[in-house]
């Protein structure tokens, strides 16, 4: 077994399992932010809007998730370089953008709730989500163009020889 195959085994596991406690997440979203039985709180209007955002961000990081997964199975398959692993890695980098739009609409009841609370920190969330998003964002884009030139130096190789 080489040292790459080794690699991929616990990471597909690891994936698995955040790939669980995302959808778990999503569940407990959809459960959680519910209006209470005491009646209407004070920023119940913005639940139409925060419940479907989140369980679009926990999407987003579930099709990244799952995009990861098939780039592994080119890995072991020794088919990395190629044009497929270039479509995942597209569809990781739009996945992130569509992720980051999600993230800038949801800006917006955090800082409702953060004013009308006096609790600042809500408003921090979607912001350091946001730079964390925009970081992985453009790691994916140069790794992707990383790709792109291992790619055409690997045709390249296999013409010579």
């Amino acid at each position: 077994m080489s040292r790459i195959n080794r690699a991929v085994l616990p990471l597909r596991l690891v994936l698995v399992a955040l790939f669980a406690v995302v959808l778990l997440f999503q569940v407990l979203v959809v459960v959680g932010l519910q209006p209470g039985e005491d009646g209407p709180g004070r920023f119940t209007y913005l639940l139409w809007i925060v419940i479907p955002l989140a369980v679009l961000g926990l999407l987003c990081v579930q099709v990244v998730i799952a995009c990861t997964w098939k780039l592994l199975t080119l890995v072991v398959r020794d088919r990395i370089f190629s044009e497929d692993a270039l479509r995942w890695v597209d569809a990781i980098v739009w996945t992130n953008v569509a992720g980051l739009v999600v993230i800038a609409i949801g800006f917006v009841p955090a800082f409702i709730i953060a004013d009308g609370d006096d609790a600042p920190g809500v408003a921090a969330i979607p912001l350091l989500m946001g730079l964390v998003g925009s970081a992985v964002l453009l790691l994916m884009i140069v790794m992707r163009a990383l790709l792109r030139q291992a790619t055409t130096l690997r045709s390249d190789m296999e013409a010579v020889i």
